[in-house]
């Protein structure tokens, strides 16, 4: 199957799971996930049409995207994996959107550097909905009032939230903790549901699925 095949069937899904759930067309936005792979081969997937991707490296997304982004300027880039404090200055100028907000440390960093840059990136937190000790995420009971902290103490726009569930569970009641911490928070934006769920994300409020193999293929 070809990149544009694999990219149609991955959004005729979507579009799918948009009308299964009764949720309005287009109203959940795919991004591509191109950790791993090469400027050269994104670019087929951007000549296919798609804008909006994702990376779980600072530095790894620094040496591809700069040069794509200077041929099609109206990319979206997203960065889907944990941030150290180290690298807020580089994520800042770089990523449209940061969905990996989870502690203090981090958005004291990334609210420093979007002052000092002048530069608004849309903000998430990540929250581990699983309590998995070796994976990012603020704790269910903590999101709430780390929201709040970004915002009172940080005057940070947090714009939704981010999971992702234990890959052995199933995904569904942790897509449905986190649509209901963001009701909580007054959020409406969750990032939730990779190439293996996000048919079920849909239905349970997602409003961007991040897929990466079933466009890629495997890494």
């Amino acid at each position: 199957m070809e990149v544009q095949e694999r990219l149609d069937d991955v959004l005729s899904r979507i579009r799918a799971g948009e009308q299964a759930a009764n949720r309005p067309a287009h109203s959940v936005v795919l991004v591509a996930v191109s950790k791993t792979f090469d400027a050269e081969a994104i670019l087929p997937v951007i000549e296919a049409g798609q804008r909006v991707f994702g990376e779980n490296r600072v530095q790894e997304a620094q040496g591809k995207w700069p040069a794509l982004r200077a041929e099609t300027p109206d990319l979206e880039l997203h960065l889907i994996g944990p941030l150290q404090s180290n690298k807020a200055a580089d994520a800042v100028a770089l990523f449209d959107v940061i969905e990996t907000i989870d502690r203090e440390k981090i958005a004291r960093a990334v609210a420093a550097e979007m002052a000092r840059q002048g530069r608004k990136p849309r903000l998430y937190v990540q929250v581990n909905t699983g309590l998995e000790q070796q994976k990012a995420g603020i704790a269910p009971k903590e999101t709430g009032a780390f929201v709040d902290f970004c915002r009172t103490e940080l005057g940070l726009v947090i714009e939704g939230l981010m999971c992702i569930p234990p890959f052995d569970e199933n995904p569904g009641p942790h897509f449905a903790l986190l649509h209901k911490i963001a009701r909580r928070c007054g959020l409406e934006r969750l990032s939730m549901g990779m190439s293996g769920d996000f048919e079920t994300a849909i239905a349970f409020g997602a409003t961007s699925v991040r897929v990466g193999s079933a466009i890629f293929g495997a890494r």
